[in-house]
This record gives structure tokens, sequence and C-alpha cells, in this order.
């Protein structure tokens, strides 16, 4: 299968064209100002030595506070403990600070921060703040939209918490790790626009990686994905994730991910000086 996802990601750069809108990632770009969005991740992890797959989902509120500001609030459930169990949250916040804005293209880079809190038990030596571990990230993204390739990197440090009353079992000093990943995206359909209904279809691959600095392992993953934008508000996402490097041990590294996502756009007004 891995040999499969590295030739679709190779036949999705070779096409052409994008939306700086990831599946997998947040680019430096945000939400229009003033508006919001409700998100539900859907993942599901195949788990090798259970030998069945997980199912994970993520809903998730966004407010696009400004056209700087962004702000994400998650939930986390599970059925990794046989049962569909609620496992805890995380907030996210991204300050896009930089901006050069030309004749379609641009280039942004913005600083974000996550803490989450989940109350599972630890059972994988990386850390993920998506459904499995508590703790704090920060990082760094740049993005480069040129005519309709997008173009995203992103470095970000890792620490892992206890989980409630699930400790931390691995070393103190496996808490820590660096995040990185490298999305591409091309838009592949309208060729050209002629109104805001258009259905928009787009082809996407991302490198995702983590390095542990404690046991100084490592894992990198291919995740090609498609996109489609329905209405300029409604959008669904289908991505497979498979890993290229895996010494960094986890519970699951294989799987799908459907996603959906609806925009509501200047749910209020922009308020007047009056002065």
């Amino acid at each position: 299968m891995k040999v499969y996802s590295f030739i679709l990601c190779l036949l999705i750069c070779s096409i052409a064209n994008a939306q700086e809108l990831f599946v997998f990632t947040e680019p430096a770009s945000n939400m229009p100002a003033r508006s919001m969005a409700v998100r539900a991740a859907n993942s599901f992890m195949y788990n090798e030595s259970e030998n069945k797959y997980n199912y994970h989902l993520l809903p998730s509120v966004m407010w696009g506070v400004s056209r700087k500001l962004m702000l994400h609030g998650s939930l986390f459930m599970s059925t990794r403990n046989q049962s569909f169990l609620f496992e805890g949250g995380s907030f996210y916040a991204k300050w896009r600070f930089f901006s050069r804005d030309d004749i379609h293209s641009h280039f942004r880079m913005a600083a974000y921060g996550k803490f989450s809190s989940n109350n599972s038990d630890v059972h994988q030596a990386a850390v993920d703040f998506m459904g499995h571990n508590s703790g704090y990230e920060g990082g760094l993204v740049a993005t480069k939209l040129k005519n309709k390739l997008a173009i995203s990197g992103n470095v970000s440090f890792l620490r892992a918490m206890d989980n409630g009353r699930q400790k931390f079992h691995y070393s103190d000093d496996q808490r820590n790790a660096i995040s990185y990943s490298l999305s591409i995206g091309k838009l592949i359909h309208p060729k050209e626009y002629s109104s805001y209904q258009q259905t928009n279809i787009n082809l996407m691959c991302e490198i995702l990686g983590q390095s542990n600095l404690g046991n100084h392992l490592h894992y990198i993953d291919l995740a090609p994905s498609i996109q489609f934008i329905f209405n300029s508000n409604l959008r669904v996402d289908f991505g497979y994730r498979a890993p290229l490097v895996n010494d960094l041990r986890r519970s699951t590294s294989t799987g799908w991910m459907i996603g959906g996502e609806y925009n509501f756009y200047n749910v209020y007004k922009k308020k007047k000086n009056k002065n």
C-alpha cells in the first residue's frame, strides 16, 4: 500500500492546480474574519497488534476572530478501548504575522499554539495531540500560493504531559518531540471560475513527520487526499495515511480519514468606529 500511496502522490504533483485548504495540516492563512465553521474528522486507523480498525471522531468549532487570528475548539472520541468513549479535547490558536500579496500569488507565515487534555491511557511513544496525549504544542507555518498551486511547510515543538491519572510511563526526556510537515495541493477543477457555486476539486499530497528528542526515533508518513468544496462553504475530504519511516512506536499508523466542514460567513457585523 505504501508503493501505491507514493505513486498517487507523484501523480498528484505532476498534474496541476490548487486550493490552500489542506486535509491533514493547517496552512498559514486563516478562515475569513467574522466567520465560523463546524468540522467533523472521522479516522479509521488500523491497529496491527489487535488486527482491527479503531474509529476516532474529532468534532470541532472554528472561529475567524479577525483576518489575523483564528481559534479552534475540538473534542476527542474513539472506540480504541472497545466502546465509543469521550476522551478529551483541545484548544488551538493561530496568528498570521506576515503576508505578502501579489496578483494570483501570496506568501504567508503564522505562529500557532495548541493545548490538549486527554483522559485515555498513554499507549505509544509518539506524541499525538489529536486524541492520544495531553500536552502543549507551539510552531510556525509558512504557505506559498502561486496561481493554483499551494505549498506549505510546518515545524513545531511538542511537550506531552500525564493524561490525568494516567501517567506518561516513558522516560521524561521522551515527552518532547519535533513535528514537521510538507503539504502540496493543486486545484484540478474547475479550469476557469465562472461563479462561487462551482464545485472545486483539489488533489493533495502531504508528508507528515515527528522526531522524538529523547529516544531519537522518527516516523514519516505519506498522506494523499482528495477534497471537494461545494457552493464555497461545504468541504468534504477523503485521505489515506501510511508510514514511509516507522521507527517511533505508534498503536496505529495506517488508515483512512473522512472529514466534513461547513462554513458560516459574516456571522456578525464589523463594529464601526464612533469617531
